[in-house]
């Protein structure tokens, strides 16, 4: 009875959160500064009945109780920020920030958070226990909005046992959701290099240290790092993706700047990786006569979504879809700061259809066309609510 409930309502309320939505995605604001945003969700969850405190400068966390709260304490969490991206989409909600967008469907995570609280707070009588809601800052810049939550006390007062999240797929077609059990996404660690030495005239380069000729090398020498000391069945990435230095065609630098990132879906390779990247860095460089500085920023570990909870919830989501709609996830090399909370509770990391291809809706996270089947938006809604309603891990 439930689940006819809440897809009732969910289909009811689609209009009024697409319209969330829309506002949403018009006022896109950077990591730690979503300020109007954070108060346009305490806004609604006032319309709804529902309390809620601030956390971590923007973030907000609302409670629903249904009967016998203590029972089950469930948290469903959706993050807010957006990306430094000038949005090409002419549609009427387009970003009226310049340079700002929502370009990674954390306005639609947002929406579909808002339109299950809303939902659970309708039908607080109809099913038990507790629902921690969790609007999260910060997801695309370090340290991840989720540590400065979870330093705050949001998996505390009270503790969930799980907790669920959702992240839009634009390469799945509307309609369908995807799981994954165990590891989902990768660690990101982000890499800068500092190369220093004597610059000087390039025809006379026995008077310099060449920088350029050293930071080549770490380019290139860092490539085995994983080539040659990670387990080839254990997926990881390193990658140099800017390499600044120098102004003309005849003076070789005092100075070069790298900076990259380093992935890996294994926290114990992850951490000896560190330790071979700056051996590598230090060794190449004072071998060729340069000063080397090196930062690695540790960044978000692991997705990892507990084999149990997985089971229980894909389940649940084959019975309120329907099997034929219910598909895996396939591992990614991408990060996610929900891996914060997936390593102290049981999480479970879906993956939600946003796709249309017969509308031409298939431009990818992070990119300026960016847009999604807004049919979606009932179904994110709505199996956020099933699972805030009814998923329990023992």
């Amino acid at each position: 009875m439930i689940a006819k409930r809440i897809k009732e309502l969910a289909s009811s309320y689609a209009p009024d959160i697409i319209a969330i939505r829309h506002h949403l995605h018009a006022h896109p604001e950077l990591s730690y500064k979503e300020f109007e945003t954070s108060a346009f969700v305490r806004r609604q969850l006032d319309a709804y009945g529902i309390p809620w405190k601030i956390m971590a400068d923007t973030g907000v966390v609302g409670i629903i109780e249904g009967r016998d709260p203590s029972s089950r304490v469930v948290a469903l969490r959706a993050d807010m920020d957006a990306l430094p991206i000038q949005e090409e989409n002419q549609v009427p909600y387009r970003s009226v920030h310049a340079g700002v967008m929502h370009a990674c469907g954390h306005d639609v995570h947002t929406s579909c958070l808002l339109g299950a609280a809303r939902i659970l707070a309708e039908t607080k009588q109809e099913w038990e226990g507790t629902v921690k809601l969790i609007f999260q800052p910060g997801e695309e810049r370090n340290p991840g909005g989720a540590s400065i939550m979870i330093r705050e006390g949001v998996l505390e007062s009270p503790k969930p046992s799980c907790i669920v999240g959702l992240h839009v797929n634009p390469q799945l077609e509307t309609g369908k959701l995807s799981f994954r059990s165990g590891k989902v996404m990768a660690s990101a660690d982000e890499i800068y290099i500092t190369v220093s030495g004597k610059g000087g005239h390039a025809a006379a380069p026995h008077n310099t240290t060449d920088v350029i000729l050293v930071a080549s090398h770490l380019v290139v020498g860092l490539q085995q790092i994983v080539s040659r000391n990670n387990n080839p069945f254990a997926p990881s990435v390193l990658s140099i993706c800017a390499f600044n230095g120098g102004y003309t065609t005849n003076v070789i630098p005092n100075e070069v700047k790298l900076m990259g990132t380093f992935r890996a879906m294994d926290e114990q390779w992850r951490f000896k990786a560190h330790g071979l990247i700056r051996r590598q860095v230090e060794a190449i460089a004072k071998g060729m006569g340069a000063d080397v500085d090196l930062k690695i920023d540790v960044g978000y570990p692991t997705v990892y979504n507990d084999e149990n909870l997985h089971e229980i919830a894909m389940a649940s989501a084959k019975t309120f879809m329907g099997d034929e709609l219910v598909e895996e996830t396939e591992l990614r090399m991408g990060a996610e700061d929900f891996g914060y909370y997936s390593q102290l509770v049981p999480g479970c990391f879906f993956r939600l259809g946003t796709g249309n291809t017969a509308e031409g809706i298939t431009s990818g996270v992070h990119t300026p066309t960016f847009n999604i089947d807004e049919n979606a938006i009932e179904i994110g809604m709505a199996m956020m609510a099933y699972f805030g309603a009814t998923i329990a891990i023992s």
